[in-house]
């Protein structure tokens, strides 16, 4: 994983859907094969490809500092293509624009707060203050941005549709930085644990929280940027051919397939641009 390459293909495998049927007992004997290797102790016969699958099970389940499974609708699966295809509808009310970034910002605290960095314990208060955080903030944004879109009279029908769709990108960014640094903020008072490179525990740093926070809400400006920004993009263009335009009921349908597909390159793309251990 020390190659932005070699870390996008790790992650496109623990994002693979098929861990989503994973049993609990294939889970124990995946931990248990990794346990055996870390020992010495593996039995005959095992090969890398198995180890490798084990690997990728246990990384894609079980929390790296807890040691605990991750509640399936928040680990890095993406669940959150239904709420995508919601916050890209078109001609949104205010009522509906606000349930899609409430629901959004709901999905997004449960997934921060499962896969958080739990080396530090963090209060409940500061996971509802994130939560309060990032959901007024993206309600506030995208109302906000929907009412100028609205009173500009310059803009044609056409062209304030198109303008509209992008409105959730802006919202849920921001959103999300809020949401990182309200959750999180006990990290930067306290630090964090730092190891050695045998993996020991040798103190707390300020520092690395900082490090660790920004390289966190880069991560989060940028997932949502291909997933927001390319369907309307694409959504666009698709509306315009003969096959959407005489089968309107396939618009849906299309655009959960181009949000499911945004979604899938998105994610490995933002969780690989930093490496999940870094060195400061």
């Amino acid at each position: 994983q020390t190659s932005f390459y070699g870390r996008f293909r790790h992650f496109l495998d623990i994002i693979d859907p098929r861990t989503l049927f994973v049993t609990e007992s294939r889970l124990k004997e995946a931990v248990q094969l990794l346990e055996d290797y870390k020992h010495g102790t593996l039995p005959p016969g095992v090969t890398n490809k198995e180890l490798w699958g084990a690997q990728k099970i246990k990384q894609a389940i079980i929390h790296p500092d807890t040691n605990e499974t991750i509640f399936m609708p928040f680990r890095y699966i993406p669940f959150g293509t239904p709420i995508v295809v919601g916050l890209l509808l078109p001609n949104q009310t205010l009522a509906s624009t606000v349930f899609w970034q409430w629901l959004n910002q709901s999905h997004n605290a449960c997934v921060n707060y499962a896969n958080r960095n739990a080396s530090k314990p963090s209060p409940t208060s500061k996971f509802i203050q994130g939560y309060l955080g990032a959901v007024i903030s993206a309600v506030s944004i995208a109302v906000g941005l929907n009412v100028l879109i609205q009173r500009a009279n310059k803009f044609t029908p056409a062209t304030r549709l198109l303008i509209q769709r992008f409105v959730p990108f802006p919202a849920v960014a921001s959103a999300n930085i809020c949401n990182v640094v309200l959750m999180r903020h006990t990290e930067l008072e306290e630090g964090i644990d730092v190891l050695d490179n045998n993996g020991n525990i040798v103190g707390s740093s300020r520092v690395a929280a900082k490090h660790a926070l920004l390289e966190t809400a880069l991560t989060r400006v940028v997932l949502p940027m291909p997933i927001l920004v390319l369907p309307p993009i694409i959504m666009s263009v698709l509306e315009k051919t003969s096959l959407l335009r005489s089968r309107p009921r396939m618009i849906l349908p299309v655009q959960s397939l181009v949000c499911l597909a945004a979604f899938g390159l998105a994610l490995p793309l933002a969780i690989s641009l930093f490496p999940q251990m870094s060195e400061v």
